[in-house]
């Protein structure tokens, strides 16, 4: 199985290369890239492994990202909901969209319980009508939770 975890954080090096070495202390994983826009103020961190390193791996690095990135601080001109923006899980080999779509599910529920983070799920992973395009889930962007909450 495949994560690619979005956090909406390029801007400080330190906290990037601090979720670097996390992600490379989960021995069932394999980091394969990592890629940073500042523009955007976004990385994207690619590993893979199989189906259960790969959720834990994900649920960590995005407990890890909760606690270093401020939202109040972040900025950045793409399109966002949190320190962990996305987390699409994409099948590999043997496996199947539904194992991903039964993995991202999982991700999700794990990630409520354990940090609190409310889920919005997108494409085949959708659980309402309406949401399967990211940029529906996405609309209004972090700002606009935020107006929501108050």
């Amino acid at each position: 199985m495949n994560a690619l975890p979005n956090f909406s954080e390029d801007a400080i090096e330190k906290r990037l290369r601090q979720l670097r070495r996390f992600l490379n202390r989960f021995p069932g994983i394999r980091l394969v890239d990592f890629s940073g826009d500042t523009d955007h103020n976004r990385s994207v961190f690619t590993f893979l492994g199989k189906p259960e390193d790969v959720l834990e791996a994900a649920l960590a690095a995005s407990g890890k990202a909760l606690e270093l990135i401020d939202m109040r601080k972040q900025a950045g001109v793409h399109p966002r909901l949190g320190a962990v923006d996305v987390v699409p899980f994409i099948p590999l080999a043997k496996a199947k969209m539904k194992d991903a779509v039964a993995l991202a599910h999982l991700f999700g529920q794990q990630l409520y319980e354990r940090f609190g983070v409310p889920v919005y799920f997108y494409g085949d992973a959708a659980l309402i009508p309406g949401r399967n395009e990211l940029a529906a889930v996405r609309h209004g962007g972090y700002e606009a939770l935020e107006e929501e909450n108050d």
